[in-house]
């Protein structure tokens, strides 16, 4: 049985010391859920905030109240591990996008959860990302295996397939916001390369330059004002920030894990979650997490003299396992006035509402109160894409 109930702050017994400049958190909800041992891949928001969908390794995807963490619907049908979700067309906001392992590309209406359409990439094919796109916002592309395939969502027909530029799976792929006839895709071969889609889309022609990450490529995102700048996360916890335009490395964190856990006196970093931006403040911080379930906030410095600060806000007491998906504000703010800072899921079957107490001392609170599953939790990290 799905369902919510809000409750207070709970299990404030045990304090531990972090920056001076750190933000505390608590957990606010628990849910009750049939996760079970499933775990918690992906969380994001619906454009108007309302609500969030949550991707699991059941291969389903659930709808939540972000608010109030009401328990919405679920929308089924992947038969295999779902590797990204997404809310991505502002005039459709109700529909969900999904990929997966199977090799199709879904949409959902989240009203009814039922699908609206599927596309197939082909026997044998995983799609691991996808962005929509194009000139005319009439591009889909998605990585799947070691290729980009482009759709024209509004027919849904294939109109290119990008086979030579990466040797390995693509990881990532996104269209660069502003600039709408650009793409950056990434891959586990260690390239990040940017093509121009405005005419007719090929290896030879489109491609107007190549990145080398050098390792495998986990994660990468856009900074900057007019998003001239990236960042990008591999899967050996390395980050580096990269001027696309000017095809040049701004900075390069080989030893980003040790330098995020000499800042952290509490805790040592075992992994990267992701990495969070603010416009506002022209401010980048990468998210580092523990294999027992805590969470830090580390500000990223990459102009002139690289370094990694400590962390900003910390989330302590929630997980007991590696966590998966951050959806959150920017420490110090709250996403909504509800007052929630944010949402994280994991490894460990929990998804956790993290509530800022609004006191600014050095402190973390640790709380035994999160959704969680009745059963024991695998303790392996579950390493997919």
């Amino acid at each position: 049985m799905e369902g919510a109930a809000e409750m207070d702050i709970e299990g404030q017994s045990q304090v531990l010391p972090i920056s001076n400049n750190s933000k505390r958190f608590g957990i606010r909800n628990s849910i009750q859920t049939n996760f079970a041992d499933d775990y918690v891949f992906q969380i994001v928001p619906k454009n108007d905030w309302t609500s969030m969908a949550v991707s699991l390794s059941t291969n389903a995807i659930k709808l939540y109240s972000l608010a109030t963490a009401q328990y919405i619907g679920e929308c089924n049908g992947h038969s295999s591990t779902i590797n990204q979700i997404s809310f991505s067309d502002p005039s459709s906001p109700h529909v969900l996008h999904s990929c997966s392992s199977d090799g199709t590309l879904r949409a959902w209406d989240t009203r009814s959860f039922q699908q609206v359409f599927s596309l197939n990439a082909g026997p044998s094919q995983e799609i691991f990302s996808f962005s929509f796109g194009g000139a005319n916002h009439n591009l889909l592309a998605a990585g799947c295996n070691s290729q980009i395939l482009f759709w024209d969502w509004r027919t849904k027909r294939q109109v290119a397939c990008l086979e030579e530029s990466h040797t390995e799976d693509v990881t990532q792929v996104h269209f660069i916001p502003g600039y709408d006839d650009r793409l950056i895709s990434a891959s586990v071969d260690g390239l990040m390369c940017l093509f121009d889609t405005g005419g007719d889309i090929n290896d030879d022609d489109q491609m107007i330059s190549v990145l080398n990450v050098g390792t495998s490529i986990g994660k990468v995102g856009f900074l900057g004002e007019k998003n001239q700048k990236l960042w990008c996360l591999t899967h050996i916890e390395t980050l580096s920030v990269w001027d696309w335009k000017d095809e040049r490395t701004e900075a390069n964190f080989e030893d980003a894990r040790s330098l995020a856990s000499k800042s952290w006196m509490a805790d040592n970093v075992d992994y990267f979650v992701d990495c969070h931006y603010s416009l506002e403040e022209d401010r980048l911080w990468v998210i580092g997490g523990t294999n027992g379930g805590s969470l830090g906030y580390f500000p990223v410095t990459y102009k002139e003299t690289g370094a990694i600060g400590p962390p900003e806000a910390v989330l302590c007491g929630g997980h007991e396992g590696i966590i998966r998906s951050v959806l959150s504000g920017v420490p110090g703010q709250t996403m909504d006035n509800h007052g929630i800072f944010g949402w994280t899921g994991g490894e460990d079957g929990r998804l956790c509402c993290w509530l800022s107490d609004g006191s600014a001392t050095s402190q973390s609170w640790i709380s035994t109160l999160a959704l969680k599953s009745d059963k024991t939790r695998r303790k392996g990290r579950h390493s997919p894409y």
